[in-house]
């Protein structure tokens, strides 16, 4: 400790020893002892230097070719001050380059001490004469270290910053997307909306479930697919809130297996309607494809690639929680890291792969019989989905921090309402508003009508 004073001591001794001006025919030397803290080894350092050896033998100078002029005491006022009784004995003058301290200027009491700094006072008034004559109001205050480490900048701690002041650290506030947030509380209050409206939705088909136009669009894959989607609505309350390493795999796992199930039920879908019109064609492949019911396995077999692709990811590297303490002054953002960035696209891409299916296999079928058919609400829903995605990659990567988290969560209920509103409000309209197209007697009609 204190290396610096002592390479400026050696540098000065060695700077006068090679002028032979300033003290000629005169080599000086030093000897360089500990200045203990301890009191009861504080007169250590100074015995042996009188004595010349390593046993304190007092009033005994054992080596008697170097001639001591004097004694530099340190920077510690106290240690200067316990040694200066036992210097004063030898008379040894003692040299103290610490801070100012009045106490030593006792001159019957210390006759022998020099301070080598200035008195506090003088430098007062020094500054009060300088601010009166020039009229300074305001002036820039320079403070050194005094080694004492009264002044010594301490640098906070990570979950701290220091105040506008610069001496004392306050502690940073933790920010994520919050539900006591303007942002959050929105995207909760229209997850909620949605949910309550995939229930409602739900009630009327359960009401209903025997009228023609459940009945003609599966009325089994309907509900497994409204239950998927009431599932996709709860997503966002994983989003929302303090991010735990639980929380953090689950929002992931949750988002992608529930967005699967939906999506693989939009596809089950597609292919049951064309499956039913082209089993009425001439030739038995469609016929036994429709009757085996091979399309009921189209579900369990793209959860169960997904399955995979998330079990591969969570393998490999997992989401876990990322604490950013730089960012943002004062703040200590918590989020949750994806992991390994690859496989979370792996996983997007297989949504996306999906939906384009989806999308080409309605297309195809958007020109059958429309009575019951709802090939072109899919077809519809599909475009909207891909397209909330497709504009979800690109601004999400512009985002940073608890905006990040925000697109997301906007994205899962702009794509979900997409496929609530596009499949089942226009059945709901004819449930509830156009009862007199909700009958067989109106599908005979039609059918009638466009044979003639």
């Amino acid at each position: 400790k204190n290396y610096q004073y002592l390479l400026t001591l050696y540098f000065a001794i060695e700077e006068i020893n090679k002028d032979a001006h300033l003290l000629p025919n005169v080599t000086l030397g030093f000897h360089l002892y500990n200045a203990f803290d301890y009191h009861y080894r504080t007169l250590e350092g100074p015995l042996m230097w009188l004595s010349g050896r390593s046993e304190f033998i007092p009033n005994y100078k054992c080596k008697t070719q170097h001639k001591a002029l004097a004694i530099i005491a340190g920077v510690r006022p106290e240690f200067s001050a316990a040694i200066g009784t036992l210097l004063e004995l030898y008379k040894i003058p003692q040299v103290s380059y610490g801070n100012f301290d009045s106490a030593l200027t006792d001159k019957d009491t210390f006759p022998s001490l020099y301070q080598t700094s200035p008195k506090d006072t003088a430098l007062i008034q020094g500054v009060i004469s300088l601010l009166l004559h020039f009229s300074w109001k305001w002036v820039g205050l320079i403070v050194s270290d005094d080694v004492k480490d009264q002044q010594e900048c301490i640098p906070c701690s990570i979950q701290e910053y220091p105040n506008p002041e610069r001496n004392s650290c306050l502690p940073k506030s933790v920010k994520f997307l919050s539900f006591d947030d303007s942002l959050g509380m929105a995207l909760a209050c229209t997850a909620l909306c949605l949910f309550v409206s995939t229930v409602v939705v739900i009630g009327i088909f359960l009401k209903h479930q025997d009228s023609p136009i459940v009945k003609a669009n599966n009325r089994t894959l309907s509900f497994i697919l409204l239950i998927s989607l009431l599932l996709c609505f709860l997503c966002p309350f994983l989003f929302i809130g303090q991010p735990n390493t639980a929380s953090c795999i689950m929002q992931q796992i949750t988002f992608a297996l529930v967005f699967t199930l939906a999506l693989s039920t939009v596809l089950t879908k597609t292919i049951t309607v064309i499956l039913a019109f082209r089993a009425t064609a001439p030739g038995k492949t469609m016929r036994r494809l429709f009757v085996s019911g091979f399309y009921n396995s189209v579900i369990p077999i793209c959860v169960l690639i997904q399955l995979i692709l998330l079990a591969i990811w969570l393998g490999i590297s997992p989401p876990y929680i990322e604490v950013d303490a730089y960012s943002e002054h004062g703040h200590i953002i918590i989020l949750c890291n994806k992991g390994s960035v690859t496989a979370f696209y792996c996983v997007l891409a297989y949504l996306g792969i999906l939906a384009l299916v989806s999308f080409s296999v309605a297309f195809l079928a958007r020109n059958l019989p429309d009575t019951f058919n709802e090939a072109k609400f899919l077809t519809f829903s599909m475009l909207v989905f891909c397209s909330v995605w497709v504009t979800f990659l690109p601004v999400y990567h512009s985002t940073k921090d608890r905006t990040m988290v925000a697109v997301e969560v906007f994205s899962i209920l702009v794509s979900t309402a997409g496929l609530l509103g596009c499949i089942f409000f226009p059945k709901c309209y004819i449930i509830l508003l156009r009862s007199d197209k909700n009958s067989l007697k109106s599908f005979k009609n039609k059918t009638q009508s466009r044979k003639n």
